[in-house]
């Protein structure tokens, strides 16, 4: 449920050549496209704009994006081959409750618009209806089970995940939900960019009840019902930088405890209704929302609480309604908080849609069409090598005392490294897809999600079940699993590149590895043993140390203006940034290691270590809207990708050293104000 770490936005991750001999070199590419550089930029002014900006300027966003970057056209290519293989399905006959049926018809289904805009708001007015029959708060409870059994979530999130101090078994969690804007501080902040992003939100909440057949006096109605409940809800919800602490977050309870926390909620009634029997213990995220939430329930009219929970069905349902219900949800999350001008294809949101229910029935098909078989022993010989890299940088700390090193080698050593796919396969065989409506086979899709998740409380964690799937374009760390994972998804170019030297490979892929095996030892994933279990490993004086050294970084990107009075958030994005500063601390490490017998040749005019940087650099090559960049900057606990470049490299000595960065240069920092930690 929390503290996993993903790659960004849409993703990383990679895949590996190491040290090949000095014949097999000779035949390497440098990997570096010339035409991604801008050689009139200033290396030591804005080195992003030097590595990248010719990428950029060939690369100018379309309407259909508010971000563009070297992930989302690895992510276009893998759309593409992932359409091949299911539109060859949904032109087929198929054995009825066969995968293949499943995926063809669930696409079909998409596609039809024609029954979509038939259909319109249909398939959610009998829910819409029985909502409204609400008397009273008893009925509020039972009301959200039937809605959670839909698909629809509500006042408050859970889920079913490792308990974080007993990591090897599953445990039914709660925790803070119910904004639909996702972030507190879009009801709370009060600049002029957040509050225009309010008023938006407003008209939207208004057009979206005028499709459902409510008149716009009635709606209005329900839209400021739904503020004042979204807006209390946010008051009590704790921050993103909040959310990062892993102690503060934990909460372990018996069900009677929690039930005197929160005494206005029916909880027997609605973990019955949803599925939920015989949980004693469970682990509360975050009390005083739920608290709050308890308050509303109680006191809050009816009617309000009716508007709320219908906008929830309203907001969930709309792009599997008609044209119109698609428009409006885009319109508002698309254009006005993101900045996107057009609004994705409609087989690309078919396509994302079977991904999220079948997604490793498609993955199966994707690894035996596309993922050569090589990739997977390559990666994880890559991946020994950064390990092996991290091991040494970890012995060599001067900050860090000798029984702390220990542990962390010990926890270094106990990583379990998962490549490509998983061993075993989800069996989507009491999934059934039909033509009835769109909405109807998600709601069916959730109801399947919803007891697969439920079935693993009190039961032990699977370790070998993967978080993504493996056509997904991304990588992560997951604490209580100690596991890194780079699915096939990623493992090509211009993240990895067979026919590209060490210099390219170890500056991109081995970088991203780095960066997932420095999450286990970042601000959050340091509070994990070898085992992933939340426990304190550190003597006080070294994570004392670490705090400090920690805290240079946070100052550091809280200095930096993203945007004419917008300044990055160093909190959120502390976890992500240590990362990036590691996995290149380690992967320049392992790079310099792999090529000590076979040194590497200057390639059109780029020093081998000059194109470990630029490959880095790469990767983050990117074009953002200005919605974009304001809504990366309040949610996303990723640094922007300009600074994942000016913001990183000038913490590394060797890129100093490679590009001749002096105190001349204004991104030039003097050593004693430079990050130092892994």
């Amino acid at each position: 449920m929390k503290a996993r770490h993903y790659l960004p936005l849409a993703a990383f991750s990679l895949a590996l050549l190491a040290g090949c001999n000095s014949k097999k070199e000779a035949a390497l590419t440098s990997g570096i496209d010339l035409a991604n550089l801008d050689t009139t930029a200033i290396r030591g002014t804005d080195f992003y704009q030097y590595a990248c900006g010719g990428w950029m300027k060939n690369h100018p966003l379309t309407d259909e994006y508010s971000q563009y970057g070297s992930f989302n056209e690895l992510a276009e290519n893998n759309n593409k081959q992932l359409k091949e293989l299911i539109t060859e399905l949904a032109v087929k006959e198929h054995t009825p409750g066969s995968v293949d049926q499943k995926i063809g018809d669930l696409y079909n289904i998409a596609m039809d618009s024609v029954k979509l805009n038939k259909d319109g708001a249909a398939p959610i007015l009998p829910m819409l209806q029985k909502i409204a029959t609400m008397k009273s708060s008893a009925d509020v409870m039972p009301m959200m089970a039937e809605m959670i059994n839909e698909g629809v979530g509500s006042y408050f999130g859970f889920g079913v995940g490792a308990d974080e101090k007993n990591s090897s078994m599953n445990i039914f969690q709660i925790g803070q939900g119910g904004i639909a804007l996702g972030e507190r501080e879009y009801y709370l902040a009060t600049d002029s960019a957040t509050q225009k992003i309010r008023e938006e939100y407003k008209k939207h909440i208004v057009k979206m009840f005028q499709l459902v057949g409510d008149d716009e006096a009635t709606a209005t109605k329900k839209m400021q019902d739904i503020l004042e409940i979204e807006t209390a809800i946010a008051k009590a919800s704790s921050s993103k930088a909040e959310l990062r602490d892993p102690e503060a977050n934990y909460h372990k309870m018996t069900l009677d405890e929690f039930k005197k926390l929160t005494p206005d909620m029916d909880w027997d009634t609605y973990l019955n209704a949803i599925g939920v029997k015989g949980v004693n213990e469970l682990i509360v995220g975050q009390i005083a929302p739920l608290q709050e939430v308890n308050k509303l329930i109680k006191t809050m009219p009816v009617e309000k609480q009716i508007a709320y929970l219908q906008s929830r069905l309203i907001s969930n349902a709309a792009s599997y309604l008609s044209d119109d219900f698609r428009a409006e949800a885009f319109n508002f999350s698309g254009k006005v908080m993101s900045g996107a001008k057009e609004d994705r294809p409609r087989w690309k949101r078919a396509i994302s849609n079977i991904d999220n229910v079948l997604g490793e029935a498609v993955g199966q098909m994707y690894v035996q069409k596309y993922f050569p078989a090589a990739a997977k022993e390559r990666m994880q010989h890559l991946v020994k090598n950064l390990q092996t890299a991290l091991g040494e940088r970890i012995t060599n700390l001067e900050w860090m005392g000798d029984s702390t090193k220990q542990k962390a080698i010990e926890k270094l050593n106990a990583f379990t490294v998962k490549v490509g796919y998983p061993d075993k396969w989800k069996d989507y065989s009491t999934l059934e897809i039909k033509n009835d409506s769109y909405w109807e086979n998600m709601v069916r899709a959730s109801q399947w999600q919803l007891a697969d998740e439920l079935s693993r409380i009190g039961k032990p964690v699977d370790k070998d079940e993967w978080l993504m799937t493996p056509q997904t374009v991304n990588a992560y760390y997951n604490p209580t699993t100690n596991e890194i994972c780079f699915p096939a998804g990623i493992l090509q170019p211009p993240f990895f590149d067979m026919n590209a030297d060490d210099a390219f490979n170890y500056g991109a892929i081995g970088v991203v590895i780095g960066h997932e095996m420095t999450h286990g030892f970042d601000d959050q994933g340091r509070q994990y043993d070898k085992e992933g279990n939340l426990n304190d490993w550190w003597t006080a004086t070294d994570a004392e140390n670490f705090k400090e050294r920690a805290q240079v970084m946070v100052d550091f990107f809280n200095n930096i203006e993203v945007l004419p009075g917008l300044h990055a958030n160093g909190e959120i994005t502390l976890g992500e940034n240590i990362a990036d500063h590691g996995g290149l601390k380690v992967s320049y490490q392992a790079f310099k290691a792999a090529t000590k017998d076979a040194p590497l040749p200057v390639v059109d005019g780029f020093t081998p270590e000059q194109r470990f940087f630029l490959a880095y650099s790469n990767v983050w090559a990117a074009n953002t809207r200005e919605e974009m960049i304001r809504m990366l900057t309040r949610m996303d606990v990723h640094s922007l990708a300009q600074w994942r470049v000016n913001g990183a490299l000038p913490h590394i000595q060797e890129w100093y050293d490679a590009f001749g960065i002096t105190e001349g240069d204004s991104l030039y920092i003097a050593p004693e104000k430079r990050v130092s930690i892994w």
